[in-house]
């Protein structure tokens, strides 16, 4: 149990971050452009909501073979190629679920401050 209330407060931190950062910097940019705070923050959670569901979806697709290292011959030259191990490939399915999830919290996000979609 301890374990889920300790994954549970860090993932509670990082998406805290990155709403907060979103919401400030689009209300100064809606400052900027003189346009509404609640429309100002609804597209920043929009944005940076469907920007981490694209990137979560790209991250989670990368096939199981990597590089060997950076000295690989160039566009046309040989290239060595590994198996990922399974380490790599959790890893990999684990970023590609934090980014999803928090990116699908931002868009509920901007969906509640928006004030042009009724919910009630």
């Amino acid at each position: 149990m301890a374990l889920f209330t300790a994954a549970a407060r860090r993932f509670a931190v990082v998406l805290g971050a990155i709403a907060a950062g979103t919401a400030l910097i689009s209300y100064l940019l809606g400052l900027a452009t003189g346009s509404g705070v609640h429309r100002s923050v609804s597209l920043g959670f929009y944005v940076v909501g469907s920007f981490l569901l694209v990137a979560g979806f790209f991250v989670g697709n990368r096939g199981p073979a990597r590089l060997t290292g950076e000295e690989h011959a160039g566009l046309l030259g040989p290239r060595r190629l590994r198996w990922a191990s399974l380490e790599e490939r959790t890893t990999t399915l684990n970023e590609s679920a934090l980014l999803i999830s928090i990116g699908f919290v931002l868009l509920v996000a901007g969906l509640l401050v928006d004030d042009r979609a009724r919910l009630l």
